[in-house]
């Protein structure tokens, strides 16, 4: 079963919800931004939320450049690449300032380790254990309400 776009949208938000805030959690003190415990938090999960809202955004975009492919979705390999327009959007927009609640610069070593690692392990748990654990989101279109 091909996901819909209401599928994709309520994936992306439980998966990054669920494994993104685990992952954060457990790599923000290590990241090298030069501040204390709570900030390197705050930041890690300000950078979250961004990746959140913006992965919407992009899920429609997929969503509609998928309508030109014969199956309707991408092949597996596609949605992990998809991290590198994502990813960079991301970068520039803290480059330029714009992302609310984050002044000054952000170490690109702490920013692409967290991104990568959230990354990773959403798309991980995406393409192994959610479909095995919860059999029910693929038939459903990969909605989960």
């Amino acid at each position: 079963m091909v996901p819909t776009l209401l599928g994709r949208l309520q994936t992306r938000i439980f998966l990054l919800g669920i494994v993104g805030s685990v992952v954060t959690a457990a790599i923000a003190p290590i990241l090298m931004i030069h501040a204390d415990l709570a900030e390197r938090y705050r930041i890690a999960f300000v950078v979250l939320a961004v990746v959140a809202v913006l992965g919407l955004g992009w899920e429609c975009l997929y969503h509609l450049l998928m309508q030109w492919r014969w199956e309707k979705d991408w092949p597996t390999l596609f949605g992990l690449i998809t991290l590198l327009p994502e990813g960079f959007l991301i970068w520039e927009l803290l480059n330029f300032g714009l992302v609310p609640s984050i002044s000054g610069p952000v170490s690109p070593y702490a920013f692409w380790l967290d991104f990568s690692a959230v990354w990773l392990a959403t798309w991980l748990v995406a393409n192994g254990p959610l479909r095995v654990l919860s059999i029910g989101w693929r038939f459903k279109g990969g909605r989960f309400l």
